[in-house]
């Protein structure tokens, strides 16, 4: 799929422009189309039904992203979100004005996500008219454009919208309904059809047509609707990945291996890291402590690497019975020798056990008898 490239981003900014002076817009009032007027809608009731050309007025302003674009206030205050009144090519204040006069970045998301790029309160459902700001439980990229005047058949219809489109962003396709005067237009990304849309609405293009633009409903094509959600699930693989640390997934892989019991080679991703990690700690340059890395490689080395020979195996470490330990038994068992050896060779007083003997300390650390400084019975 090819995409069509929209404007290129402006080097050198310069301090933006009043587009209009105070005072030339004419406030123009809605043509009166029904009875009763809709505060909500911002139109009178029933309009719909009898809408035609004449009810329609031409937007007086147009917004030039290469003349217009440029540095305001929100720039050095941090606000990331556009002027509305800057996309209509209506904003009075230029380098004063509180809001951004460029187009949104795609590449940086918003602060939040239920506003849209002029932040205004998205709704949980469209409008009856496809109109408005929209809505946040469904990504829209995709515009209708109606009331076009068609020049005839062939590709000149689809190459004047492609034309008057793209300067407010990448285009991902166009369709154009021959005949009926409807083309729609979908954008790589959503913040660019938001501006678009508030652009070119009342506008014309090469005909003196006033454009009717609103939000597309949702495409019924399966192929299509398949390919929405792998890419929703591609971008969202992709920013998790890139928030979370190379560290933390070299070592959750890791552990996944040793559950499997995966055999780590030295070509496979796993053994890299841990060769990368094993060169690390001579110098320690990463700061990280020697003791965290042996924890962790420790127990991978130990279960994934089978012995040589049954020689090197080493041999049964001896266990605790009961209520003594392992080093306990042994003092008991020197002792009882000792104590031996006296009996048959007569009394001796003072008689110790010698230095290179083991010193059971399990029982004197624990606070029982202190076997250590037991003598013989003469010593009573």
């Amino acid at each position: 799929m090819e995409v069509i490239a929209g404007p290129k981003p402006i080097k050198k900014l310069k301090p933006a422009r009043k587009q209009v002076k105070a005072g030339d817009v004419d406030k123009q009032e809605s043509v009166q189309t029904g009875k009763e007027y809709n505060i909500w809608y911002n139109k009178w009731a029933g309009g719909d039904r009898e809408d035609s050309y004449s009810n329609k007025v031409k937007s007086q302003t147009r917004c030039q992203i290469r003349k217009d674009s440029g540095l305001t206030r929100a720039n050095t205050t941090g606000n990331k979100y556009t002027c509305l009144f800057f996309a209509r090519g209506c904003c009075p204040y230029g380098w004063e004005c509180e809001y951004r006069h460029t187009l949104p970045d795609t590449n940086d998301t918003l602060p939040d996500t239920s506003k849209d790029c002029f932040a205004r309160d998205k709704f949980s459902d469209y409008r009856d008219d496809m109109g408005g700001v929209g809505s946040f439980n469904r990504i829209n990229r995709t515009l209708y454009i109606g009331r076009i005047k068609e020049t005839g058949p062939g590709p000149d219809t689809e190459e004047i919208v492609i034309r008057h489109f793209k300067e407010w962003g990448d285009i991902e396709k166009v369709r154009v309904l021959q005949y009926r005067s409807v083309a729609f237009v979908t954008y790589v990304s959503e913040l660019s059809a938001q501006f678009a849309k508030e652009s070119m609405a009342c506008q014309s293009m090469d005909n003196d047509e006033i454009l009717n633009v609103r939000w597309a409903t949702e495409d019924p094509n399966p192929t299509s609707k398949v390919a929405e959600k792998r890419r929703l699930e591609d971008m969202g693989q992709e920013a998790i990945k890139a928030r979370m640390d190379p560290r933390i997934v070299d070592a959750m892989r890791s552990v996944r291996a040793l559950e499997e019991g995966v055999v780590l080679d030295a070509d496979s991703e796993f053994a890299d890291g841990a060769m990368e990690e094993e060169e690390g700690e001579e110098g320690d340059t990463d700061g990280e402590p020697r003791g965290k890395r042996r924890r962790i490689e420790g127990p991978a080395q130990a279960t994934l690497t089978p012995p040589e020979s049954e020689e090197e195996q080493p041999g049964p470490v001896p266990q605790p019975q009961g209520l003594l330990s392992a080093d306990a038994l042994e003092g008991l068992k020197f002792f009882a020798e000792i104590r031996r050896r006296n009996g048959s060779s007569g009394p001796v007083a003072n008689v110790r056990p010698a230095a290179a003997a083991p010193a059971p300390r399990a029982l004197n650390e624990g606070g029982g008898l202190g076997l250590a400084d037991y003598g013989s019975d003469a010593e009573e």
